[in-house]
């Protein structure tokens, strides 16, 4: 099985610009797909920006609302996938959100985030209850969390015992948490051995100020890219090869014993 090339878009776009962001995500996506990939993925809430305050019930879409329909154009007209992070409306209720859409144009999986972060977040929107969303792309078990859900490890070791091979990030990582992105990601990836594409905002954005330092970090404890603090698009492979030798090599899922953390539940 040949590796997925993977492009990680770090990026703010413009905060409450939904054209331009789209606009941001096509030329992403073209340099991505020129640049061999196969799949692209933006940051969380890229489709809005993060920092829109009371404007998100008026920013917030359906799955398979305008701007989906404009992504789904992007990754057919460009022969990849492409997930996003937004704010998806479901009736009056506001989640913050991530859709998969593959090169056909179609929703491969929508994830709603399970763990808000703070004020700005519980008080915009309700937590999604599916802690494991998974897709089938280009031979491999793709999941989805979002930001501060990959802090948690049960969150995590939810999707390698559900077979997750490549675990899609797009995160919103903040000033002075750069800690998350620059260790505790990597480890993530090795202890539940798989690849994990942590993809952040970058820059000051309302009373926020974002890190970067987006990663694709591997099941053997590296990490295959890294970007800086500014806007870029960094690329990095996701090979099966060396995601099974790594499971074979590493007992961590193998010598587990559920029995002794019954009290964890």
């Amino acid at each position: 099985m040949s590796s997925l090339r993977t492009a990680l878009l770090q990026s703010s776009g413009r905060l409450g610009d939904v054209a331009e962001n789209l606009k941001a995500l096509d030329e992403a996506a073209e340099r991505a797909a020129a640049a061999g990939a196969g799949l692209l993925v933006a940051p969380e809430m890229f489709l809005t920006g993060y920092a829109i305050g009371e404007d998100v019930p008026k920013l917030a879409e359906s799955v398979d609302g305008m701007s989906a329909r404009a992504i789904g154009d992007i990754a057919r007209r460009h022969g990849l996938a492409v997930l996003y992070g937004y704010p998806e409306r479901d009736g009056d209720t506001v989640y913050n959100s991530a859709q998969l859409i593959g090169p056909e144009g179609t929703s491969l999986a929508n994830y709603r985030k399970t763990h808000l972060f703070g004020c700005f977040e519980q008080e915009s929107f309700t937590p999604g209850d599916t802690p494991v969303v998974q897709a089938e792309y280009a031979g491999l078990t793709i999941g989805i969390l979002i930001c501060y859900d990959v802090e948690f490890p049960e969150n995590v070791r939810a999707h390698a015992l559900a077979g997750t091979d490549l675990l899609l990030v797009p995160t919103a990582q903040m000033h002075p948490f750069q800690f998350v992105a620059e260790s505790l990601v990597p480890v993530r990836a090795f202890e539940s051995q798989m690849y994990v594409a942590y993809v952040n905002r970058t820059g000051p954005e309302g009373e926020f100020e974002f890190v970067g330092l987006s990663c694709l970090a591997s099941p053997d404890g590296t990490t295959r890219t890294r970007a800086g603090r500014g806007e870029e698009l960094v690329l990095g492979e996701v090979d099966p090869e060396l995601l099974r030798a790594s499971r074979e090599n590493n007992p961590y899922l193998r010598d587990r014993r559920p029995g002794l953390y019954e009290s964890l539940l």
